[in-house]
């Protein structure tokens, strides 16, 4: 088995609490009304298309067009977009500034090219990091094998050198696919333990 040297993390869901929800709460008086507005208009599937690189005011007006009825709340989504940042999840951080001393750490993330920056001025733990690759920018989108690819070639890394850590089983299985080793990470996970056991330490 080679030597892991390097350590990747997603960001949303593994270093970031990141949620609509927290929104979308201040704005909804009724929970059954946010729920269907979140699984009906603003969708999870919407919100990956600007992931993938398409611009958040040409999303919005697509919606906008859609569904008139709900202009004011769409227009929101990525007008008030930063309130849907909860925190930084402590853990986490915590095991990736234990790790830095002796791995080189990346950052592997589906997220738009337009609000990452707002996440870069949030939180310092990116100064840590010896690169990220982000699908907006890259127009590619995990589970996309060519995005981890982007990664690999980018930063002269070895996935089978590589343990990658992401809250989404169909980014894991790609990344599996492709000899990286792996951490599912899940709510209440122990991660630093999950990571010695990986690293052999």
């Amino acid at each position: 088995m080679n030597k892991i040297k390097h350590i990747i993390f997603d960001f949303g869901g593994v270093l970031i609490d990141w949620n609509p929800v927290y929104l979308y709460n201040k704005l909804f008086e009724d929970e059954t009304d946010m729920s269907f507005f979140l699984n009906n208009i603003c969708t999870p599937q919407w919100n990956i298309q600007q992931d993938a690189g398409r611009p958040l005011a040409t999303a919005t007006e697509i919606l906008q067009k859609e569904h008139p009825e709900h202009s004011e709340m769409i227009g929101h989504y990525y007008g008030r977009w930063d309130e849907m940042l909860g925190g930084v999840i402590e853990d986490s951080e915590r095991v990736l500034r234990k790790l830095k001393p002796n791995y080189s750490i990346y950052g592997l993330t589906n997220w738009s090219a337009e609000t990452i920056t707002v996440a870069y001025g949030k939180y310092d733990f990116f100064q840590l990091l010896d690169g990220i690759v982000v699908s907006g920018d890259e127009k590619l989108i995990k589970p996309d094998p060519k995005l981890y690819q982007v990664l690999l070639d980018r930063y002269n890394l070895k996935a089978n050198e590589s343990l990658f850590i992401d809250d989404n089983i169909h980014n894991i299985e790609t990344a599996l696919d492709m000899g990286f080793h792996t951490i599912h990470f899940t709510e209440n996970m122990d991660l630093e333990k999950e990571v010695k056991y990986k690293l052999g330490i």
